[in-house]
């Protein structure tokens, strides 16, 4: 069964250019070693009547977005395959060192296995 590993990220509106030019280059690398799918989305339509909404969630200020972000694998094992060596993907380690166009205490992350699959 697939294997998903699930973001949800606070940038500055400001950033999004800069974020949107990282998020190109990760998804090379991650689908040119492996992963299914790949897709980076911004915050368009948060207003809800039900549920907690993303900009409650992420204390969201009018200067920033929210970005939904999601990785798909075959599997846990090639997930942790396909990571360990997107982690040492010489333009990953690049992107590291630089000052990331995201507020990364408000980063959230998680591997999730696939419960439906349509």
């Amino acid at each position: 069964m697939q294997y998903v590993d699930g973001f949800v990220i606070v940038v500055p509106k400001r950033k999004l250019p800069a974020y949107r030019r990282m998020a190109r280059t990760a998804g090379k690398v991650w689908k040119e070693l492996g992963a299914v799918d790949y897709r980076e989305c911004v915050g368009d339509d948060l207003k809800t009547k039900y549920g907690t909404p993303f900009t409650k969630i992420t204390r969201l200020k009018p200067s920033e977005a929210v970005v939904f972000s999601w990785i798909v694998y075959r599997s846990k094992t090639d997930r942790n395959r396909i990571n360990a060596k997107v982690m040492k993907d010489p333009r990953i380690v690049r992107m590291m060192e630089k000052d990331m166009p995201m507020d990364m205490k408000r980063f959230s992350f998680g591997g999730f296995k696939t419960m439906v699959a349509l």
